[in-house]
């Protein structure tokens, strides 16, 4: 883990930005739900409008909140998505109905990167 984030260190300087979207998910349903959000995921990715996403899940075999998914990138700068210059990519709509009908509720937090945390004295 600590390889792939010099990497994006490196190319996106010191101005860094973790965005953490948080779904509760209905009983059961988690695996599913998951599986919507990479393809959702692999889309932004694929138009270039957004870095690698890391998807994980918790309370089906490791202690935390029950029937719940994040999804974690970084970004260099935090933009409205729906700005005028910022196409929507083909298909994402379906792709958004297809994870929510998953989901109970979602939130998202916003974290600013600290100081040299990625450099290359960390080991």
């Amino acid at each position: 883990m600590i390889i792939s984030l010099k990497l994006i260190n490196s190319n996106l300087g010191d101005s860094m930005y973790l965005v953490r979207r948080t779904f509760k998910i209905q009983k059961g349903k988690t695996r599913d739900a998951a599986q919507a959000a990479k393809e959702l995921s692999e889309k932004y990715q694929s138009v270039g409008q957004r870095n690698p996403v890391w998807i994980y899940v918790s309370g089906t075999t490791t202690p935390g909140p029950a029937d719940t998914i994040y999804m974690d990138w970084i970004e260099e700068k935090l933009e409205n998505p729906y700005r005028d210059e910022n196409k929507l990519p083909d298909g994402i709509r379906e792709l958004f109905q297809n994870l929510y009908q998953f989901v109970e509720d979602s939130k998202i937090d916003f974290f600013q990167y600290y100081g040299d945390t990625f450099g290359e004295n960390q080991s």
